[in-house]
């Protein structure tokens, strides 16, 4: 009876459902408790850049966004959802990120006080910074974290006096424009230095920036550099192929050698670029290439050489020309053409980091052969203004905030020749069918068999 009873339709029926219900629940309970996302969009659209992760990873404490927008935008809909979408993103890899929506229209003086001006107006706040964000995108939103996360005083000076290139200047030459405004964009404050002027290099002075100098400098001014590295500065020194005006002895202090020439690259002519421009495409491992993949130019850029027996650590960070050389010829509108006698075959270096432990504090350098890789007429090529922020993180020790940029595009585009086009065409309307109507004939001959 009891064999009868366990082997009844019915019962099985019903530890079926009990095996299933409890299958169910445990995995349910498994989902909430250990969460496993897999973002299987063609261009990984519903995930953050590995930069951006690794930036939320160092910021320690919570994040407020606080979003003061109305129910319905009259051009974008429903702008709350789209807002909460997006930070659900950076809250997968921080939790303590919170977000807050307000009603400018139900609370008018919370709006006024926070000096809201837009429909959709973020305040992010982090370490008891704040800073106010008028559109929404992985880039804006990284750098705006970027510029919070900066907890000391991050002030960049750049030598001025001789002719120099300036850091906040709008000419061609200048560097204003495009890495001069990215500085800026991620927290650092720039200020001129004179040195005829200025006493010593100030002791605010997180990074100093060197271009080339039009004029000699003064043994004086000479001297305070020498000083400003003597007791630990850390330095950004963007070179050209032109004399030095008083600068040899900076090099020396460095134990670097700046050979002449300058270099052909016969890869920028295979890209329609001048062959003298250098074109940096991969990178020997380093803090500030360690996840740089991107394309970078440099005109007419110079060798760069050091002594092996040296107090500095020296790290080659740029290496190009594999196949091109080190020309002695510097006029700029020759054909360049490879001399047996004089020219140096590549590859060459152009861009060095350099590093050394000094009154308990490591010293950073960082030496590029081409001035020009950084100007307003030359940044936007490439990552140019990438590699340079990355520098500028490096040189002012923040190592976790060096990133690359926010995802491009894929192709998702197929090109197919016009035999491509045909076999597929033939395949889907005369191959299938009759693949379909042999395989039903055949099973209807089974049948009648």
């Amino acid at each position: 009876m009891l064999r009868k009873l366990f082997n009844s339709t019915s019962l099985r029926n019903l530890l079926f459902v009990l095996l299933l219900s409890g299958a169910a629940t445990g995995i349910g309970y498994l989902a909430s408790r250990h969460p496993v996302q897999h973002d299987l969009t063609f261009n990984t659209s519903n995930s953050l850049e590995p930069a951006s992760i690794a930036a939320l990873g160092k910021l320690t404490g919570p994040v407020s966004i606080t979003v003061y927008a109305t129910m319905q935008d009259a051009r974008l809909g429903d702008i709350r959802k789209i807002i909460a979408e997006f930070v659900s993103l950076y809250q997968r890899y921080k939790p303590d990120l919170r977000l807050v929506f307000i009603d400018p229209a139900k609370e008018p003086e919370k709006t006024r006080a926070a000096r809201i001006q837009l429909n959709g107006e973020m305040v992010i706040e982090y370490a008891g910074r704040s800073e106010h964000l008028t559109q929404i995108n992985e880039q804006t939103l990284t750098s705006t974290l970027l510029r919070l996360s900066h907890t000391r005083d991050q002030t960049v000076m750049y030598l001025t006096g001789h002719g120099e290139r300036k850091l906040d200047g709008s000419a061609n030459h200048d560097l204003g424009l495009l890495f001069g405004a990215k500085l800026k964009q991620n927290g650092f404050k720039i200020a001129e230095l004179n040195l005829a002027i200025a006493q010593d290099v100030p002791v605010n002075a997180r990074v100093l920036v060197i271009t080339q100098p039009q004029l000699d400098l003064m043994p004086g001014e000479v001297e305070k550099l020498l000083r400003y590295i003597g007791r630990g500065g850390n330095l950004l020194w963007l070179v050209d192929a032109e004399p030095l005006h008083g600068l040899e002895r900076l090099a020396e202090k460095l134990d670097m050698q700046l050979p002449p020439g300058i270099i052909i690259d016969p890869a920028a002519s295979e890209m329609n670029a001048p062959a003298t421009w250098s074109l940096g495409t991969s990178y020997p491992p380093h803090a500030i290439t360690g996840l740089f993949n991107l394309i970078t130019v440099y005109p007419w850029a110079r060798p760069l050489a050091w002594n092996e027996d040296s107090d500095w650590r020296h790290h080659a960070l740029v290496e190009v020309a594999a196949r091109g050389w080190i020309s002695q010829n510097n006029t700029k509108g020759d054909k360049p053409v490879f001399d047996k006698q004089h020219d140096t075959p590549g590859p060459a270096i152009i861009a060095l980091a350099l590093d050394r432990n000094i009154n308990d504090l490591e010293q950073r350098i960082v030496v590029v052969g081409s001035g020009a890789f950084l100007a307003n007429s030359y940044a936007g090529n490439g990552g140019n203004v990438d590699m340079g922020i990355n520098m500028m993180n490096w040189l002012s020790g923040d190592d976790q905030l060096i990133t690359i940029p926010p995802r491009f595009a894929k192709d998702s585009k197929i090109v197919l020749s016009r035999t491509q086009l045909t076999a597929i065409s033939a395949g889907f309307l005369i191959g299938l069918p009759l693949l379909l109507t042999g395989f039903g004939g055949y099973i209807w001959w089974r049948r009648r068999a």
